[in-house]
């Protein structure tokens, strides 16, 4: 699936850091995994994970995949990063929910150095 393989983007010392995992989240697990994100039909973000990326986006372009995004088709991969293991992949997912739109589209844009300054303004919308 050329899609697949084309949207994987190769991140930065900044971007491991950025999206490492908790110390929560320890490796148990020793296959590879993936997160992702899709850019929705609505213009929204899906974020995800998995172990098998090439099956989760088969299943999401067929409409087979998480509810949210088979109520937005169409679908488009449009970041994916390999991680060492589920676990880490998952570890990732997660605090990418809490990202704001404008660091998701940064990281997908591969802006890496806008990342910690979109960390910091969060939340201070409408103060002098």
């Amino acid at each position: 699936m050329s899609k697949t393989t084309a949207a994987k983007t190769k991140a930065s010392p900044a971007v491991d850091n950025a999206v490492a995992p908790s110390a929560a989240a320890a490796d148990t697990d020793f296959m590879n995994g993936y997160v992702y994100i899709l850019r929705c039909g609505d213009d929204s973000y899906y974020v995800g994970s998995t172990r098998d990326i090439e099956h989760r986006m088969d299943q999401h372009l067929a409409g087979k995949g998480a509810s949210y995004t088979s109520r937005r088709m169409p679908v488009e991969l449009v970041f994916s990063k390999e991680c060492e293991s589920v676990s880490e992949a998952w570890a990732i997912e997660r605090r990418l929910h809490g990202w704001s739109r404008a660091k998701k589209e940064a990281l997908i844009a591969g802006r890496f150095d806008l990342l910690p300054e979109l960390s910091r303004r969060r939340g201070r919308r409408g103060r002098a």
